[in-house]
């Protein structure tokens, strides 16, 4: 008996902060993605919580190792970095990170990606979103701690994630603005000042698909469709190329 070839299914990677750890709950971001793209690809999470770009570009090669043709394609990958970056550096000096220093953090991780053989044309930057900050300052209190990121700082990181997108020439979503558009009420978006609610992650779904469904259009629907097999040999439909 021949051997049976396995299929290598494509990926998209998501890959960010707690933001992005949490996008597999129940009616999370990532899950409306990966639903999206059933039997086309798998999607990867690689949130990790509390993580900033500096210690983010170090870990990437563990997470996209550079195995050329022996790793799966990767058909885009989402980098949600900034709303720990952005926490201020007298109150939360562990994550903060400059700065100057998040876009030159998010360019390394750009010309990793491109190293490992992912071009910037399957990259889409994600800003952090804006910061809700009487609900935060709840939480940071019943950690122990003050207020320790504001909105207005979490703006400009935003603008400094879109002004290095457009540097590296990648696709970008800038939630910052979006989320606040003619003066709405962005609270509805967060579930406790700073992560997702329920609509947030709806709304972060929508426009990541606007910008990823052109990037897995040209994707194969893997192994054919039930109606299509042939009952009679179905060796024929499911063990083919």
């Amino acid at each position: 008996m021949s051997k049976i070839k396995s299929i290598v299914w494509p990926q998209v990677v998501l890959f960010g902060d707690s933001i992005t750890q949490f996008a597999f709950q129940a009616k999370g971001w990532g899950s409306d993605i990966a639903n999206r793209l059933a039997r086309k690809c798998d999607v990867v999470n690689r949130g990790l919580s509390g993580y900033n770009t500096r210690w983010a570009k170090l870990v990437l090669p563990r997470i996209i190792p550079d195995h050329g043709a022996s790793h799966p394609s990767i058909a885009a990958v989402t980098v949600f970095f900034g709303a720990n970056d952005a926490a201020l550096e007298d109150k939360d000096p562990q994550q903060h990170v400059p700065c100057e220093e998040y876009s030159e953090n998010l360019k390394d991780i750009v010309k990793y990606l491109a190293s490992a053989g992912v071009p910037k044309d399957k990259v889409i930057f994600i800003t952090p979103p804006p910061i809700q900050e009487k609900l935060w300052e709840k939480e940071c209190i019943l950690k122990g701690f003050s207020l320790n990121r504001l909105n207005s700082v979490a703006g400009q990181y935003a603008q400094v994630c879109v002004q290095t997108a457009g540097q590296c020439g990648v696709d970008v979503i800038n939630l910052w603005s979006l989320m606040q558009k003619d003066g709405e009420d962005f609270s509805v978006y967060l579930s406790d000042g700073l992560h997702l609610s329920e609509k947030g992650n709806q709304f972060v779904a929508e426009h990541v698909w606007r910008l990823l469904e052109s990037k897995v259009a040209d994707l194969p629907f893997i192994l054919p469709y039930w109606a299509d097999v042939d009952c009679k040999n179905p060796e024929n439909s499911l063990l083919c190329d």
